[in-house]
């Protein structure tokens, strides 16, 4: 079996997904939808593919990929199904209308073909029972999680009498294809993901109007203080619809077993009823939980039923609970360390008792709550965190149940290093395809050889690989100490070249902007520019060492951050990377080499052509433009042509230590001296950023930050032809930083994105 051509039945939300991610991965696929009755029969199918091809949510890597898809309606093109070796069905949740169609499928579709459905609540067995068992064996379960790019999740589910190649080819597919993390799923109602993470949203829900805690105060705590996103529990409900979220919780509700716990919380709040009636059903219909009224964001209260303004809460214990760990909260007695606990002790037991149903050991159930859910850490890690001892301490003292698998884990942890404990109490090593490499799985066997709040670096078989871990990966000094530290020690001990590389959810967020406010807050503009050329020199250390380097980013790669990626010999990134210099909205320059290496990427992109390159420069870092994909980001001159990336992220680490390996994808940098543009280009630039201000496009301060940009990238007032060196570069993005960072505007939008979290126009 091997999987070229994919159909997807269905051109909903999770259907054009799949369709697109299966483009994504270069494979020829068809979109079918029921046909419409206008002159268009395939109406709702390309109503699916221009969601996905939609530049703001583009669940595409490309505009391109978007011919790779066909569209058609199952009335007029079912017959093509025979064609086609993977065929995705993703239609409504009516086990009905699923039955119809898989009877159709049978006598369409070769003998060889894979049927998949992307149920999320419906047994495999129920799908199936009436189906010939020939169809049987070809037949599972690819739950995808929304939107589908960009969450990895995937849970694969298998039938009594799935063949195990169908269940083989899938994995593989999916995991190297797709770049989707497989777990494994026993035919159990909710599978992994919203069997525990719908259970965790609903007791957040309920604990907090049982406790009478505001939709404000309990995402304030169920959110990044225990480690979950911040969009805690009321956010999540507005975000996947109220309607929909409810639908998903009592059809989970009408299928699990009567003892089971989510019986308790799954019901709908009293007045969940009303907002789905009125149509507050959360972002979709711009009103649920919370809405923005007249510029102001609201929040509904619980009892009445009436929208408030929302507070300016000032809860200590959930700052310090996000930086040190969740028994912050657990031993904090107010009523905030009190919902936490009557929280999260229940979605730990719920995970615990889950085991063995679904499986003989935690890692699928932790996989599925970081893949589907973005929690930092899984059910079984916070137990080890918290400690199993203490959950079970705490746990008798209330007189509730004590799950076997808790017990198993008495004075011992189910993470040890690389191997992890089973519900028989044995140990056994952690599973992960192969291929694939965590440096989070990896760390737990490693001490760094230097290390410091914001970063560390490893010696991983004589190879050097530095980790940043602020929060958001902010870079400041210390993240810049460890990474000069890295790169002394890979020539002093002659090591095989050095990796930039992390298992957050992104890279990093660029420079911490509350170290430049302390700069310019105390007027120590020396100190600002000593920071700046040591980020310069370490970043361009990395660019000219006579070693092989990598950087190997994931999500969010923006200003400083983005300007260690500029200066890797070799970038391998995530497919769904999002990079760009993007200091110009808070009224700055990219000052670690930034401006410099754009300039000189778009003259080798444009043979050598300096006045056009500047100007592709210009229009780049003025408007802070970003790249939503590697293939986006070569188009921007911000990745070169040796650039790779992988579709699984869990493969980036392992293809950057191969690659360092051979160095074959290797490209140095030739930065010699360019004749500038000087200063008949700059005043045309100033007097484009003037022109776009009177036609209302840029504020006055950007007409400032445009010109400094301007300056960089001619030369300013020097005679057409002069030459200026890497250096010179270098030096013109420190003035030009702290020239900007003196001025009360660009002080102004950093305060407002600091402080409210506000992008200001000035």
């Amino acid at each position: 079996m091997n999987i070229r051509k994919v159909a997807v039945i269905g051109a909903g939300t999770m259907g054009a997904g799949i369709a697109g991610q299966a483009a994504n991965a270069g494979c020829e696929v068809l979109l079918l939808d029921l046909p419409s009755e206008n002159k268009n029969p395939n109406l709702l199918a390309q109503k699916g593919l221009n969601r996905i091809n939609n530049p703001q949510e583009s669940g595409l890597i490309s505009p391109a990929t978007a011919q790779r898809i066909t569209v058609g309606n199952i009335r007029d093109d079912f017959h093509k199904l025979a064609e086609y070796d993977w065929i995705a069905e993703a239609i409504l949740e009516r086990l009905d209308l699923k039955k119809q169609l898989y009877n159709k499928l049978d006598k369409v579709c070769k003998k060889t073909s894979i049927i998949s459905s992307n149920t999320s609540t419906i047994p495999i067995k129920l799908l199936v029972e009436d189906m010939p068992l020939d169809f049987k064996k070809r037949f599972a379960i690819t739950h995808f999680f929304n939107p589908v790019r960009f969450m990895p999740l995937l849970e694969l589910v298998s039938g009594e009498d799935t063949e195990p190649e169908v269940i083989a080819v899938l994995h593989d597919f999916c995991d190297r294809r797709l770049g989707k993390g497989v777990v494994l799923c026993a035919d159990t109602p909710g599978f992994l993901g919203n069997r525990v993470g719908c259970f965790a949203i609903q007791t957040a829900l309920h604990m907090a109007n049982n406790m009478g805690i505001s939709p404000q105060e309990a995402d304030a705590i169920f959110g990044r203080p225990m480690g979950i996103p911040k969009t805690g529990v009321f956010g999540l409900y507005d975000l996947i619809g109220i309607d929909l979220m409810s639908d998903v919780s009592s059809s989970l509700v009408s299928i699990l077993k009567p003892t089971d716990d989510f019986h308790n919380f799954g019901a709908k709040l009293p007045i969940m009823e009303n907002m789905i009636q009125n149509g507050q059903m959360g972002k979709k219909t711009g009103q649920g939980f919370y809405r923005l009224f007249n510029g102001s964001k609201q929040v509904i209260n619980l009892k009445t039923g009436e929208y408030e303004n929302i507070k300016n809460l000032n809860i200590p214990i959930a700052a310090q609970a996000e930086k040190n760990g969740i028994m912050h909260l657990f031993n904090n007695g107010d009523v905030y360390g009190e919902y936490a606990w009557k929280v999260m002790s229940r979605i730990l037991t719920y995970a615990a008792n889950l085991i063995p149903e679904v499986g003989d050991s935690p890692e699928a159930i932790d996989d599925a709550m970081k893949m589907g859910y973005n929690w930092i850490k899984g059910p079984f890690e916070l137990i080890d965190e918290i400690g199993s001892d203490y959950l079970m301490s705490r746990l008798e003292k209330e007189k509730r149940n004590i799950p076997e698998y808790l017990k198993v884990a008495k004075g011992k942890k189910y993470y040890n290093g690389l191997d992890v404990l089973t519900v028989n109490g044995d140990i056994r090593s952690i599973k992960r395809p192969e291929g694939t490499l965590r440096f989070n799985d990896m760390k737990k066997t490693l001490i760094p050889e230097g290390s410091n709040h914001d970063a560390s670096w490893y010696n991983i078989d004589g190879l050097a690989l530095v980790e940043f871990h602020s929060k958001a990966n902010a870079l400041g000094q210390e993240s810049m100490l460890i990474l000069e530290e890295a790169i002394s020690a890979v020539t002093r001990f002659e090591m095989k070249g050095i990796i930039v590389h992390n298992d957050s959810q992104h890279f990093s967020c660029g420079v911490n902007l509350n170290s430049v406010r302390f700069f310019y807050n105390n007027e120590d503009w020396d100190g600002l520019d000593r920071f700046l050329k040591h980020f310069q020199q370490t970043v361009h250390k990395l660019a000219v060492a006579k070693f092989p380097t990598i950087v190997a980013p994931v999500g969010l790669s923006l200003g400083g951050g983005f300007e260690v990626v500029l200066h890797a010999k070799e970038v391998i990134c995530h497919a769904n990377s999002n990079m760009g210099l993007v200091e110009s909205g808070v009224g700055l320059i990219p000052a670690g080499g930034g401006c410099k290496e754009t300039l000189y990427r778009w003259i080798e992109n444009k043979n050598g052509d300096v006045k056009s390159a500047a100007w592709e420069a210009f229009y780049s870092l003025g408007y802070g433009k970003t790249a939503s994909s590697p293939i986006n980001a070569i188009e921007l001159a911000m990745l070169r042509d040796n650039d790779t990336y992988e579709n699984n992220r869990d493969r980036i680490l392992s293809s950057s230590i191969k690659s360092l390996s051979t160095q074959k994808k290797q490209k140095p940098f030739d930065r010699r001296p360019i004749k500038m543009t000087g200063k008949d280009v700059f005043d045309d630039m100033v007097n484009w950023a003037k022109d776009m201000e009177v036609k209302g496009k840029l504020c006055p301060h950007d007409v400032i930050v445009s010109t400094e940009i301007a300056r960089i990238l001619t030369g300013g007032d020097v005679e057409p032809g002069t030459l200026w060196t890497e250096q010179d570069l270098y030096d013109a993005e420190r003035k030009a930083f702290l020239k900007l960072v003196k001025t009360k505007s660009t002080q102004a939008r950093i305060n407002s994105l600091l402080d409210d979290g506000k992008t200001l126009r000035n």
